[in-house]
């Protein structure tokens, strides 16, 4: 019998714990660098960045927080992708308070085909569902395509846009949102 390379890979999606902090702070500096590593001007804004926001303390610290969810991504045990979800963060673009937020969902490029986004995405909704929240929202680079399409086929709607600043660079981001029915 034959089998294809996906039927024999096993994709595995906990809920992260402070023992995945290392692996988490490896594929966030890895994968936000192969989705926007090409826009910034000068490289060393990047690494920066990369260093505050995707330090292993930092990270750490993040787990533990009641106010955040992290779940993480494996194929055949190796990390491959992860997900956050904040909890009751509002937004000037809401008037709901009951509502929290998709931060980030991140997988290694050479993974992204196999689905794994799309699971991890299913883990955060149930969550935020399961957690009685009213809707969740997120922000998207206006040209990061890719993931305004992922989100637009799964029911989300831009209702503004806000800037942010890295650097020496400025960038534009999509507000999106979802209600829960």
């Amino acid at each position: 019998m034959v089998y294809s390379i996906m039927e024999k890979r096993k994709i595995h999606i906990k809920r992260a714990s402070i023992n995945d902090a290392v692996s988490i702070a490896l594929l966030g500096r890895i994968t936000f660098t192969e989705t926007f590593g090409d826009l910034f001007s000068d490289k060393k804004d990047l690494l920066e960045y990369l260093e505050r926001t995707f330090a292993v303390d930092k990270i750490e610290k993040g787990i533990e927080k009641d106010n955040n969810v992290f779940f993480i991504a494996f194929m055949d045990k190796l990390p491959v992708g992860y997900g956050k979800l904040k909890l009751h963060s509002e937004n000037k673009f809401l008037e709901d308070s009951n509502i929290c937020q998709l931060q980030k969902i991140y997988v290694l490029q050479d993974f992204l085909s196999l689905g794994i986004g799309k699971q991890l995405h299913s883990c955060l909704l149930k969550k935020a569902i399961d957690l009685g929240f009213n809707a969740i929202w997120l922000s998207a680079l206006d040209s990061n395509q890719r993931a305004i399409d992922f989100y637009i086929n799964y029911g989300y709607q831009s209702i503004g846009k806000h800037g942010y600043t890295i650097g020496k660079d400025d960038f534009e981001l999509y507000v999106m949102h979802k209600k829960f029915n």
